[in-house]
């Protein structure tokens, strides 16, 4: 993705307090990163960013609302998916730029913008789950018996019991006496 100035936090500029940044996360920004909408089609979102500037710590709190447009795994129908995220991103200063953590930046002292663009975007991806389920479905595997876990192969032959009290190894025999 190009940086989209938009999104660039004037951290130089800042005085030592609380601020407060909104961003619309739509279309645009979506494509930005995936000019073929495979991950995300589309979305509606609405970001507020706090920043907390002190003289060795800058703290950015980001809360997301809003929906995003998945495809259902299943029938390959577009949904709208709610989102609420709250994510902390904290950033030092020190000698190089470098990314110490998922959640800790280090930034040089003479960085004049941070670009919270790939941080926004990477909040949202993993905000959402793994089975992207329209709706209509959801309900339905949740009173499903038959989506419950089965067994489908066992080693273990359908004459042996669960307790049987003969080892497979009689070198093993010592072993079970041992408590």
């Amino acid at each position: 993705m190009k940086k989209d100035p938009q999104f660039d936090l004037p951290i130089a500029r800042l005085s030592l307090k609380t601020h407060h940044f909104a961003f619309e996360l739509g279309r645009p920004f979506f494509e930005a990163f995936d000019p073929k909408g495979e991950f995300i089609a589309d979305g509606n979102l609405h970001a507020e960013v706090t920043l907390d500037k002190t003289e060795r710590v800058i703290t950015i709190d980001s809360h997301i609302t809003g929906t995003v447009r998945l495809t259902c795994d299943r029938s390959l129908d577009e949904y709208d998916h709610p989102l609420n995220i709250e994510h902390q991103l904290l950033v030092r200063y020190g000698d190089e730029p470098k990314e110490l953590d998922d959640d800790v930046l280090q930034i040089t002292p003479e960085t004049l913008t941070l670009n919270i663009a790939q941080h926004l975007y990477d909040y949202i991806g993993l905000a959402l789950p793994m089975k992207k389920l329209h709706p209509r479905f959801q309900n339905e595997a949740d009173d499903d018996p038959e989506a419950t876990t089965k067994l489908i192969f066992s080693t273990r032959s359908q004459d042996e019991g669960p307790d049987d009290d003969e080892p497979a190894d009689p070198r093993w025999a010592a072993l079970k006496n041992l408590n």
